[in-house]
């Protein structure tokens, strides 16, 4: 059993939900992002996802893709950020997620991409524009490598589709709570919740189902923790705290810790008084 069915099996066991925190690799320079990574892991975060830098990122918003490009003009490589996952790894006992669009793992080479993913640590990956259906020899690189294969589903993902992704997907399945692209929101609308309770009863039993876009507050996460999601993915609003911070690194530290921290509150359940 690799980390990540770990991490969300005892998490089950005692009625809690998955903190995953997402930053891009590299941002603001590429010698923070282990020190960003601490930060989270202090505050709560089960689960790391570093995003590699990519000059295109279609699903994402303005918050992440500006981290991008404060990435890439820091020279950060996927090479870089593959490797930072090997730092994080030996430092701290958390999973790592690799968050990346196809064209570097096809400029990598896929059967390269993953060898190099296991020899750092990687325990799973997602690839936002690499539809389940064109994913065949992805996948079978990745799991010859026991590297987890996590793919999408949206609010439009019919009943039929839904079966296809889920048959596919490993580690977990990664909801998006929304239609457009990642971002800081006010609140997690109900179509979101219904989406939730939708989803999971699908997944039930076979794969945790953990859900981002939009996802920033600690009511949020609640919400969608309530509805019946394994976990809940929050990014922006981290990335936010870098891109403020970028002067004052004790700063950012500390309001990533804090962060991180109410957030991973949300996901535990509630004690009776």
């Amino acid at each position: 059993m690799n980390d990540l069915n770990k991490i969300f099996r005892n998490l089950k066991k005692q009625g809690n939900g998955a903190l995953i925190g997402y930053v891009t690799g590299g941002d603001p320079e590429p010698q923070l992002t282990p020190m960003i990574a601490e930060a989270l892991v202090k505050g709560g975060v089960d689960v790391l996802e570093l995003g590699l830098p990519f000059s295109d990122p279609i699903a994402d918003g303005p918050a992440i893709q500006a981290a991008s490009v404060r990435a890439l003009a820091a020279g950060t490589k996927p090479r870089m950020v593959l490797e930072m996952a090997r730092e994080i790894k030996k430092l701290h006992n958390v999973p790592i997620v690799i968050l990346t669009y196809f064209n570097p793992i096809f400029r990598m080479g896929i059967d390269n991409f993953f060898q190099m993913a296991r020899n750092c640590g990687v325990d799973g990956v997602v690839v936002p524009d690499l539809p389940v259906e064109e994913a065949g020899d992805y996948k079978k690189a990745a799991e010859a490598c026991g590297v987890d294969t996590i793919f999408l589903a949206a609010p439009s993902t019919s009943n039929e589709r839904l079966e296809k992704i889920l048959a596919c997907t490993s580690g977990f399945l990664y909801l998006v709570s929304h239609f457009g692209v990642t971002g800081e929101r006010e609140k997690i609308e109900q179509s979101t919740i219904q989406l939730v309770k939708r989803v999971t009863q699908y997944a039930k039993g076979r794969v945790p189902v953990a859900v981002g876009f939009g996802v920033s507050k600690p009511e949020h996460v609640r919400s969608i923790i309530e509805a019946g999601a394994d976990g809940a993915i929050v990014g922006s609003a981290f990335v936010n705290i870098v891109q403020k911070n970028q002067d004052n690194i004790g700063k950012m530290l500390k309001e990533l810790e804090e962060l991180a921290s109410q957030l991973k509150a949300a996901t535990m359940k509630k004690v009776e008084a």
